[in-house]
């Protein structure tokens, strides 16, 4: 007898098969425990799906460099901070109940190698979805991605003493807190001195901030709290700490040595060489803006009196200036932070020529942080 295939059977039948799992899904027979784990051919199945996914996706949207293997402190604190509780770290094992999960975080040192740089980037920063791997609290800041993706590469070849120096610091309580919730001044400065170093200089990639203003330390706290400033290091960092120790931290690190408000000076007084041409017009911009491209003076804000809530910038580090002057300017953050009164930089920054990014950040790192 033949059976004639017809498109109403085909739909009949279709039909017939979403019934049947939905009735199966129904009667609570699939065990969704995580302590069954995956079958074969289900963990099969999703892992060939994933690492498809990271391939085309990195191949398509990633920019290179992807990886930016300068700035690996404030990986390292994040890191043992958030990931190594699950992935383990180089001299320290995964957490037993995370490694319980379904499916169960991978050892880094083992698996980064079979990663590009650009498929490195693209996990960090999107995660995976059906697992315990989170994308970056920040979407915006590619720069964290790639540090991010620096360090992991690392992992393989790094040793315990060595990621211990690099997460940790030197004597640091730290590593016996990760994970914690500080309670107390003393724990929280542990876990700022990761970064910001003991006497809140920082390491070669961090911001000082001895000296800063309290004001603006302690709504830069709020800010990274909330959300409301993009960071997925400090975004992580400051959720965890509550409204009292942020105030202590901001007034501890605000009393420390190091950045102290200069007067804006003229060009021609700032030093006796004379200056590059680049370097003359940056001083020009800080002390009278460029009125033909609706720049104000960076001295209308930034200068000594001028406004408690707004940063130091003399003798800040000129690659720290750099880099946040350049990502005001991006599109995707940048368009949404210029629409709120109280974040001027983003339309500042794109009204600013790039060629005079860079001559800014140095006029304002060599002012010395001393009393004028």
């Amino acid at each position: 007898m033949t059976v004639r295939i017809t498109w109403r059977r085909i739909i009949t039948a279709i039909a017939a098969l979403v019934v049947a799992a939905f009735l199966v899904a129904w009667s609570g027979v699939i065990h969704v425990g995580a302590s069954t784990g995956h079958a074969a051919i289900t963990d099969w199945f999703l892992h060939w799906a994933m690492r498809n996914t990271v391939r085309t996706y990195a191949a398509l949207t990633v920019d290179t460099p992807a990886a930016d293997p300068e700035g690996l402190v404030s990986a390292a604190g994040h890191f043992a901070g958030h990931c190594a509780v699950c992935h383990g770290a180089p001299g320290e094992r995964p957490s037993p109940q995370m490694q319980a999960a379904t499916p169960h975080a991978p050892d880094l040192a083992i698996t980064a190698p079979s990663y590009s740089d650009a498929e490195l980037f693209w996990i960090v920063k999107h995660g995976v979805k059906f697992t315990g791997m989170p994308a970056w609290p920040s979407l915006e800041r590619d720069d964290e991605v790639r540090r991010m993706a620096a360090f992991v590469r690392r992992l393989p070849d790094m040793t315990a003493p060595e990621y211990h120096a690099l997460a940790y610091g030197p004597g640091s309580i730290v590593g016996t807190l990760a994970g914690a919730r500080p309670t107390t001044l003393e724990h929280a400065l542990a876990e700022c001195e990761r970064c910001h170093a003991e006497d809140g200089r920082g390491q070669p990639d961090i911001p000082l901030v001895a000296g800063q203003k309290r004001a603006y330390l302690r709504d830069a706290l709020e800010d990274f709290a909330s959300g409301r400033r993009d960071s997925g290091v400090m975004q992580s960092a400051a959720a965890r700490i509550d409204e009292t120790l942020r105030d202590a931290l901001a007034e501890h690190y605000a009393r420390q040595p190091g950045l102290v408000e200069r007067p804006i000076v003229e060009p021609a007084e700032r030093q006796a060489d004379a200056p590059s041409a680049a370097d003359a017009t940056a001083a020009a911009v800080v002390a009278h803006g460029i009125p033909e491209l609706d720049v104000p003076a960076c001295a209308n804000c930034h200068a000594p009196g001028k406004r408690e809530d707004y940063p130091i910038l003399a003798a800040q580090k000129a690659a720290y200036l750099a880099a946040r002057l350049r990502h005001f300017r991006q599109d995707d953050a940048g368009e949404v932070e210029a629409r709120r009164p109280d974040a001027p930089m983003p339309m500042i920054a794109r009204r600013l020529p790039e060629r005079l990014i860079e001559p800014l950040a140095r006029y304002f790192a060599e002012l010395q942080g001393t009393e004028p």
